[in-house]
């Protein structure tokens, strides 16, 4: 005889047919309902992981995104911020120095240009009637600012003195001696030598 196997009801006890899925007494479905629970629930979890870390790797990458941004902003700004300060500072700083000029040395200058342009002088000779105890009296500071801004073409100078001398009938090498001598006009070998080059032109 064949032995029928049986299993016992989840919910009444009772003991029914292994195959049966209704249990005949309580009329309640037998079987996997614990296991297809357990199975969602994996599955759930499993999407959730999956869709859950995108999202968090997708915020990750808009929140740096988005740092990136802001930080370049602010190194922008404070770029601009530090140039627009700076310029007025360098303009302010020239206008300053400018102001800080002594009257003295501006008057040295005044004189340097009058003994440069008018009178064909060489610079050492500036120089040394400008803080001559017998010229102007200026003192080493002043006469040193006139000179460092005293626009004139030294060579052209010389050549003018020399052409006063040969009006007086000198000779060349005379002309070039009155030059360079220290108790003449002072101009240095070079500027002499080209006055003579270009005297008779």
């Amino acid at each position: 005889m064949k032995e029928t196997k049986t299993k016992v009801c989840k919910y009444c006890k009772s003991e029914i047919d292994a195959k049966a899925k209704i249990c005949p007494n309580c009329r309640k479905k037998q079987g996997g309902k614990l296991k297809w629970i357990i199975i969602a629930i994996v599955v759930i979890a499993i999407l959730g992981a999956l869709f859950g870390g995108g999202d968090d790797d997708s915020s990750s990458s808009s929140s740096n995104s988005t740092k990136t941004t802001t930080q370049a902003s602010t190194q922008t700004s404070k770029s601009t911020k530090k140039a627009t300060t700076q310029a007025p500072k360098a303009t302010t700083e020239a206008a300053t120095t400018e102001e800080k000029v002594p009257a003295e040395y501006l008057a040295a200058l005044g004189k340097a240009e009058s003994y440069g342009k008018s009178m064909h002088m060489s610079k050492q000779g500036i120089y040394d009637q400008l803080t001559s105890e017998y010229g102007e009296q200026f003192d080493e500071d002043a006469a040193k600012y006139a000179i460092e801004h005293l626009d004139v073409d030294w060579n052209e100078n010389a050549l003018a003195k020399a052409k006063e001398y040969r009006k007086m009938d000198m000779s060349s090498d005379a002309i070039h001696d009155q030059l360079t001598s220290e108790y003449g006009e002072k101009f240095t070998q070079e500027e002499a030598d080209y006055a003579i080059q270009h005297l008779d032109d």
